[in-house]
């Protein structure tokens, strides 16, 4: 596919943190997000926010509160970021692994065939305390797949995290085409505690280790890295890159410190690398700028430190995206159906399970709604329509949809529709149209007899 000349540049930071089951209380995110105390303040902000955490506090009592409410870790991340204008496009957990994206408003109606997946490598694949989550997505026509992972721990357990790697490649398939795998995409990211130790267990020491950090020896240390060995084997994710860790090895730390915690041998097990497809198209070259890569010594909560990254990509607009615009809704009666009106454009293609949302203005997630309708979708009824009819299918047409009478919503406030293709629950969503905000109204009851002289 070739690409006309409208490219630009999307900004999108990463951050990776192992919370160690605890949870977000008292502490700012502020500093580990590169934001300013008050959103006024705050200077280039991303375009994006990528969030992956390892070891969520996942306890089964508090599975039954997630069904209705986002974990902590997701609330304390949103509250600082919708000060921000940033919306929760996808949350994806398993267990333990927690992955979001956030993006700024303004992008929404761009970021296409969104999908998750998922893969066990704890305990042979049956428990998912270890293994990895991933959200992929195109951004205005180009393709990144996000890969927040947690492979087997200690230090002899190499060949664990080697197998780890290559199950979580071979098993992860997705819905979209020419995408199916994660190396398929433009753009890779690939970030999580990777637990990778340091080489020579029986000549280096806990207490070696921690001096060589003492005397800032980080380039000869990290020559023991397991995962710089393994790359440069060609064993695992030798179709990623790293910019070499600058920052002393993030665990293991006693509590509450930053002191290192001498039972285990210090080693930098949270990364953040990444991979490009340059040449996935004709006539363009993608390119991504890392433009930071740190760890955040003064979280202390846990026995990590998080890691976070900047990167600056290129990316090219799709043509042939199209969306979906709504007519203008002048009266919504709460208590009675109420019908909209929206446009499908000329070659747009419905998926079967497309829906329309209804979201309070300014909604900072997408999984927010408050009630929804599926539309009408033709792909069913196409065998039973004449050449004539399915030919008017293909121009730009005005279709109807009817909420029920039963949608409750307050009146104090005003409400947009939200227009997703989708492809069934865990299939492949892309919000593709947003209508103007609305008010609801009550209508005013007709007089009774007993009211009337």
């Amino acid at each position: 596919m070739s690409h006309c000349d409208n490219n630009w540049n999307v900004k999108i930071y990463i951050v990776t943190w192992n919370v160690s089951t605890k949870f977000p209380e008292n502490i700012s995110l502020n500093k580990l997000l590169g934001l300013e105390n008050r959103p006024d303040q705050d200077t280039a902000l991303p375009d994006f926010f990528v969030i992956g955490l390892q070891e969520v506090n996942a306890q089964p009592q508090n599975t039954l509160y997630n069904l209705f409410k986002d974990d902590l870790w997701t609330q304390k991340f949103k509250e600082v970021l919708k000060e921000r204008d940033f919306v929760v496009i996808k949350t994806e957990q398993m267990q333990g692994l927690l992955l979001s994206v956030f993006a700024r408003r303004k992008h929404l109606l761009h970021l296409r065939q969104v999908e998750t997946e998922y893969t066990r490598t704890g305990l042979g694949g049956i428990w998912g305390n270890k293994g990895a989550v991933s959200i992929r997505l195109n951004v205005y026509g180009s393709s990144i797949c996000l890969v927040n992972a947690h492979l087997a721990a200690h230090d002899h357990m190499l060949e664990e995290r080697i197998n780890d790697y290559e199950r979580i490649v071979q098993e992860q398939k997705f819905h979209v085409k020419a995408k199916e795998t994660i190396f398929d995409h433009d753009y890779v990211f690939w970030f999580g505690d990777l637990n990778f130790r340091l080489t020579g267990e029986a000549t280096t020491s806990a207490d070696e280790i921690r001096a060589m950090v003492a005397r800032d020896e980080l380039k000869q240390l990290i020559e023991k890295d397991q995962l710089l060995l393994v790359r440069r084997e060609g064993r695992a994710f030798s179709q990623l890159q790293e910019r070499l860790p600058q920052f002393p090895p993030t665990f293991k730390f006693e509590h509450g410190s930053n002191d290192y915690d001498m039972k285990r041998r210090p080693a930098w097990t949270d990364r953040i690398l990444y991979a490009v497809n340059e040449n996935n198209y004709r006539n363009v070259r993608l390119t991504a700028e890392q433009t930071s890569y740190k760890s955040h010594p003064s979280y202390s909560i846990s026995d990590h430190k998080p890691v976070t990254s900047e990167f600056t990509l290129k990316v090219y607009e799709d043509t042939t995206e199209r969306t979906i615009s709504f007519k203008p809704i002048e009266l919504w009666l709460v208590g009675e159906p109420n019908t909209i009106e929206y446009v499908i454009p000329n070659g747009f293609d419905e998926g079967n399970a497309d829906w329309i949302g209804i979201y309070r203005e300014n909604f900072t997630s997408l999984s927010e709604y408050l009630a929804y309708e599926y539309t009408e979708t033709y792909k069913d009824k196409q065998h039973q329509l004449n050449e004539q009819q399915l030919q008017h299918l293909q121009n730009t047409r005005t279709v109807q949809l009817t909420f029920s009478e039963n949608v409750s919503l307050p009146l104090d406030t005003r409400y947009q529709l939200l227009y997703f293709q989708s492809t069934g629950t865990r299939g492949v969503t892309g919000l593709v149209g947003i209508s103007d905000s609305f008010a609801v109204e009550k209508r005013c009851p007709s007089p009774s007899f007993d009211e009337i002289d």
